[in-house]
């Protein structure tokens, strides 16, 4: 028989319990050093336009389990282009197929690092952060759910890192993907509508660019996508007033109980 002393157990735990974050990791390493980050771009949908909806009309469940699961990795690997994957969903699926698939596969990614951060690095993140998280920390213990709810409404902090700081305060697992899946709703659809209307500035782009190469030549001339005018002061304004939506139940639980604390202490001043 072999005896196994607690100190090796020990070790293979803290291992195991190391290992996710590794691979993780490993993981936005290689996709780094891949390159593939550079077709994140509106030029490359309108580069791509023809073989993507090609391949969406041939293969149209494969293509939508492929967008699905590139999604899930995106978001579980904290890269950038979220926004535009989300746009593309609505491009190649329309607004409706294309929000739903993206709702469930930024849930299924955010899940993914939010346990990761959970049991390996959570613990020395929330040590290390010390008073600059008290904003968080404050937020989260008074009502997590709400205010998970209005980080994910309003993007006032970037995307990976709302995934991350609520594993540093022991939100539970059912708050988060709740929270996360409803509050991700109202800006996916919103996105993945202007990625609907998406191939119509295409053509208009494209037609626009022919006619200019046979007025002034092909050098006169350059194909362009400008991703700021896909955001209109309309969408901003929407959802900054989904931000004070989320935010009026922790005020008006703060307002409750900050009553009932002056009503308990002038009773008390009374009987004194």
């Amino acid at each position: 028989m072999i005896n196994v002393s607690p100190h090796s157990r020990g070790g293979r735990g803290h291992w195991r319990r190391w290992l996710p974050l590794v691979i993780l990791i490993a993981a936005i390493i290689a996709v780094w050093a891949s390159g593939v980050t550079r077709y994140l771009t509106l030029a490359s949908i309108a580069a791509h336009r023809d073989g993507l909806k090609a391949m969406v009309g041939s293969h149209y469940l494969v293509a939508l389990g492929g967008y699905m699961l590139v999604y899930v990795a995106c978001i579980a690997l904290s890269m950038p282009g979220g926004a535009l994957l989300t746009i593309l969903g609505g491009f190649l699926f329309g607004w409706l197929v294309g929000g739903v698939a993206t709702v469930i596969a930024a849930t299924a990614g955010a899940t993914i690092i939010f346990l990761i951060a959970k049991s390996s690095f959570g613990a020395f993140l929330a040590e290390k952060a010390g008073s600059r998280a008290k904003t968080f920390a404050e937020g989260f213990r008074r009502d997590a759910f709400n205010y998970m709810l209005f980080l994910r409404l309003v993007p006032l902090f970037p995307f990976w890192l709302v995934n991350i700081a609520p594993a540093l305060f022991n939100v539970s697992s059912r708050t988060y993907v709740v929270s996360t899946f409803i509050g991700i709703i109202p800006a996916t659809f919103a996105f993945s509508m202007l990625g609907a209307s998406l191939d119509s500035i295409i053509m208009a782009q494209k037609a626009a660019f022919q006619a200019c190469v046979a007025a002034h030549g092909h050098d006169q001339c350059r194909f362009a996508l400008d991703p700021g005018a896909l955001i209109t002061p309309q969408l901003v304004a929407a959802f900054a007033a989904l931000g004070v939506i989320a935010i009026v139940p922790v005020i008006w639980k703060r307002y409750k109980a900050h009553r009932t604390g002056n009503s308990a202490a002038s009773g008390a001043g009374r009987q004194g």
